[in-house]
């Protein structure tokens, strides 16, 4: 994670945003007595608000995880995509 004071992101604005998109890495802003600002790419943060989501249901969460040990003990089934285009013919 890059770590930036609020001068040198304001300076290098549209390089600090590429490398945000482009790099995939997280940039911290410091700001002087003010609370610091991460700055990520939008995908980045849309993934980290459905996982949020996702995980505030107890019952869902139990239900995730006891996927993934089955999984993770190799208890998985590989299946086959049905193709949407196929089924209209």
């Amino acid at each position: 994670m890059k770590v930036m004071s609020m001068s040198e992101s304001r300076a290098n604005y549209a390089a600090t945003l590429d490398s945000v998109v482009n790099d995939q890495e997280e940039v911290v802003i410091t700001r002087p007595g003010g609370e610091n600002v991460v700055m990520l790419p939008q995908r980045e943060y849309e993934s980290m608000r459905e996982t949020l989501y996702l995980m505030a249901s107890p019952v869902n969460r139990q239900r995730i995880s006891r996927a993934i040990q089955q999984l993770d003990d190799g208890r998985g089934q590989v299946r086959e995509l049905i193709d949407a285009d196929e089924g209209d013919g």
